[in-house]
C-alpha cells in the first residue's frame, strides 16, 4: 500500500496521524475512493466535487484540491497500478476527546493499493438496520462507517457480497459501499437522494449515460418489496462500475439480465472516452 500524509510520502505500518486527530477519534472527517485502471484514476473531478459536499455538510473548511491531487500524484508514481483503489481522507485535524472541534488544520492522507477486480455478479442480503434519511450526515461520505462494517459483516456471514438497507420510511436505501438499480417492467429504477442513500458518482453516471443513450431510468421511492418483484437487481459503485446481482435474500436472478447487461454496454463505451467523465 502507497500512503502520502499532509505532504510526505509515508510506509503504510508508520506512525503518521496524531493519535488525538478528529478522524481517529469521533469520526469526524470525509473521503472519496476512486478506481485507477493502468496508473490513471478515473472520475477525480466528481469526486473532489462530492468531497467539498461532504465538507460543507460537516461543517468543516473547504479542502484544497491542489492539495489531495499532490497527494494523488505521489502515491501513483513509480510502477503503473494495473487495477486498484484510491482513496483521499481530509479529517477534521487536531480535536479533543469529545465531539466539539478545535480551530486545527486539516489532515490529509492519500492512499492507493492493488486491488482485486471485482467479481462478475454476485448476491446481496438485506438486513433488519435502517438509514435515517432524516440525518444530520444522511447523504455524506464521511468516515463514520461502522454501521456499514457491521452490515457487510452479516452479508459476508451469509455468502454474500453486499447489505441493503432500507430507510426509516421502509423503502430500499442502498447498500453498504454501492448504491443499488431494480428492473421491473423493463425500465430501471433507482431510489431518489432524498431516500438518504449517497449521491455515488457510478449512480449519477449510470443515470446520465443511460438517458443519453436512450434507456429509460427512473429516480423513485420504491418499498423494500421491490426486490421480492424485481426482474434484475444491481450494483454500482466506484470499484464495482456495474455489477449484476445474481440472487437477493437467496431468491436467484439473471445476471446479468437484458437490461442490466444494456446498462453495463452503456457504461463500458461512456468510459472507455475519458478519465474523467
Amino acid at each position: 500500500m502507497r500512503v502520502w500524509v499532509d505532504g510526505a510520502r509515508v510506509p503504510s505500518d508508520a506512525p503518521a496521524v496524531s493519535a488525538v486527530d478528529h478522524g481517529v477519534t469521533v469520526g469526524d472527517g470525509a473521503f472519496e475512493t476512486a478506481k485507477v485502471v493502468d496508473g490513471t484514476p478515473f472520475a477525480v473531478g466528481r469526486h473532489l466535487a462530492r468531497l467539498d459536499r461532504t465538507m460543507a455538510g460537516l461543517g468543516l473548511p473547504r479542502a484544497d484540491h491542489d492539495r489531495v491531487r499532490e497527494g494523488v500524484a505521489a502515491v501513483l508514481d513509480g510502477e503503473p497500478i494495473g487495477f486498484g483503489r484510491l482513496r483521499w481522507t481530509v479529517t477534521g485535524g487536531h480535536g479533543p476527546l469529545g465531539s466539539d472541534r478545535l480551530d486545527s488544520a486539516l489532515t490529509y492522507i492519500v492512499t492507493a493499493v492493488e486491488h482485486a477486480r471485482p467479481p462478475a455478479s454476485g448476491s446481496v442480503v438485506t438486513v433488519p438496520w435502517v438509514r435515517n434519511e432524516r440525518s444530520a450526515t444522511a447523504g455524506l461520505k464521511t468516515t463514520s462507517y461502522a454501521e456499514n462494517v457491521v452490515a457487510l459483516a452479516r452479508a459476508a456471514e451469509q455468502g454474500a457480497i453486499e447489505a441493503l438497507f432500507a430507510n426509516t420510511r421502509g423503502e430500499l436505501c442502498e447498500a453498504t459501499g454501492s448504491n443499488v438499480f431494480v428492473v421491473t417492467d423493463g425500465v430501471l429504477r433507482t431510489p431518489p437522494l432524498t431516500s438518504g442513500c449517497l449521491a455515488g458518482i457510478s449512480r449519477e453516471l449510470v443515470l446520465e449515460w443511460c438517458r443519453e443513450d436512450g434507456l429509460e431510468v427512473r429516480e423513485e421511492p420504491l418499498p423494500m418489496a421491490v426486490l421480492t418483484e424485481a426482474d434484475e437487481v444491481f450494483l454500482t459503485s466506484s470499484i464495482k462500475d456495474v455489477m449484476p446481482v445474481s440472487a437477493v435474500d437467496g431468491r436467484g436472478l439473471p445476471a446479468p439480465g437484458p437490461v442490466t447487461r444494456a446498462a453495463m454496454d452503456v457504461w463500458a463505451r461512456h468510459a472507455a472516452r475519458t478519465a474523467e467523465p
